[in-house]
């Protein structure tokens, strides 16, 4: 893996451990010359991993919508910023741009484009990682639900078994790196979706 895209809050959350883990994955990403791409923006968990990285000497590419521009939040210092139209072509730039994807903990957004990512790869559109960095437990009831929607059958277990989970960036990046995507599960050719 040499690029990864990580989804995270705007906000940096109630938890100091929140904002400090984030650091660390840039961090942590830059020393193993993993580039970054993210979200683009100077605030919250996105402007912590950026920072992160960055203080690593690392690249980070931003992809963000121009109407958040227009906001005046876009992060100034990092390798690249791309500007698009909208939210859909942001997550279609930063997956393009992407050999996995980490999650981090935030709201609606984040939560968005985790189940969007995860559905194009239960579709078969793409096999790339994706990881949960489950931060102070932070994603226990995710995992919850997800593991109900099994019981209930509207999730298979191969699918929820491609949701990486892990509380350490070092043991979520080695189960990424190791990942096999499945050879069964709700997969449709390219040409039918």
């Amino acid at each position: 893996m040499k690029h990864i895209t990580v989804f995270c809050g705007s906000n940096m959350g109630t938890q100091p451990i929140y904002e400090a883990e984030a650091t660390r994955l840039g961090e942590s990403l830059a020393q193993q010359h993993i580039q970054l791409i993210y979200g683009g923006t100077k605030v919250g968990l996105m402007g912590a991993v950026a920072n992160g990285a960055l203080q690593q000497g690392g690249e980070v590419i931003g992809v963000l919508p121009d109407f958040l521009m227009k906001k005046e939040i876009a992060h100034e210092g990092i390798t690249k910023l791309h500007i698009v139209e909208t939210m859909h072509q942001r997550k279609t730039m930063m997956h393009d741009l992407s050999d996995g994807f980490i999650a981090l903990p935030g709201g609606f957004g984040t939560m968005e484009e985790l189940f969007e990512i995860i559905t194009w790869a239960q579709l078969g559109l793409h096999q790339k990682p994706i990881g949960v960095l489950n931060t102070y437990g932070f994603y226990n009831n995710l995992e919850l639900l997800l593991r109900h929607m099994v019981f209930c059958g509207f999730l298979k277990e191969v699918n929820f078994d491609m949701l990486l989970v892990d509380e350490s960036i070092t043991g979520l990046l080695d189960k990424m790196r190791t990942y096999q995507a499945p050879s069964v599960g709700k997969w449709l050719a390219k040409e039918e979706v």
